[in-house]
C-alpha cells in the first residue's frame, strides 16, 4: 500500500469533518493522520488527510468527497511537489545522568525544550514525519513519558494557491 496526502478545501460547517471521516471508514480505510484548520479565506477550512491505500479505491473516495455538500475541492498532493510537516510535543524522562544526553539529542534534531521539570523535559519538534519518527526513536531509550502529535500539514510548493484560484481570494497586505 502507498501513502497518499489529500488536501480538502471545505466550508467551515459543523459536522463536515464527521462526514469526511465517515466516508473513509465506510471504505475500510484507516486515516493515518488528520489535521484541520482555518485558511486565509474567512469561513473556509483546510483538511489534510493521510491514508494508505492502493490506486482505484482512492479515486472512488476522492470522487465521493467532491460530492459532499460543503467540500469545495479535493487535491492529492504529490510528495516531490509538496512540503509536509509534522509537529510533536514529547515529554522525556530525565535524571541528573541523562539530562545532558537528552539535550544533546534535542539539539542534534533541531528541536527545542519548551518545559523543564525536575525529572522530565518537554520538547517540541516540527519537521518531516520521517525525521520526527527518528527523533522519537532517539529519545525512546531515555523513557518517553508522554507524546502528542499533530496531523501532517502539507502544502504544494510554488506560488500557486488552489484556494485563491477557487475562492478568488487575494494576498493580504
Amino acid at each position: 500500500m502507498s501513502q497518499h496526502v489529500l488536501s480538502l478545501l471545505v466550508e467551515d460547517k459543523p459536522g463536515l469533518l464527521t462526514r469526511v471521516a465517515g466516508l473513509f471508514a465506510r471504505r475500510g480505510f484507516n486515516i493515518e493522520s488528520l489535521a484541520v484548520g482555518a485558511t486565509e479565506a474567512p469561513g473556509f477550512s483546510r483538511i489534510t488527510v493521510v491514508v494508505s491505500v492502493d490506486g482505484l479505491p482512492l479515486e472512488q473516495v476522492t470522487k465521493q468527497l467532491e460530492k459532499l455538500v460543503n467540500v469545495i475541492q479535493v487535491v492529492e498532493l504529490e510528495p516531490d511537489t509538496t512540503v509536509e510537516r509534522d509537529h510533536m510535543l514529547i515529554k522525556v524522562a530525565t535524571t541528573a545522568d541523562t539530562k545532558a544526553k537528552v539535550l544533546e539529542t534535542v539539539t542534534l534534531f533541531g528541536a527545542r525544550v519548551v518545559d523543564e521539570a525536575s525529572e522530565a523535559l518537554m520538547v517540541e519538534i516540527t519537521d518531516e514525519t520521517v525525521n520526527c519518527d527518528a527523533f522519537v526513536k532517539a529519545l525512546a531509550p531515555f523513557g518517553i513519558k508522554e507524546l502528542v502529535q499533530s496531523g501532517v500539514l502539507a502544502m504544494a510548493k510554488g506560488s500557486d494557491s488552489f484556494s485563491q484560484q477557487i475562492l478568488g481570494t487575494t494576498k493580504a497586505n
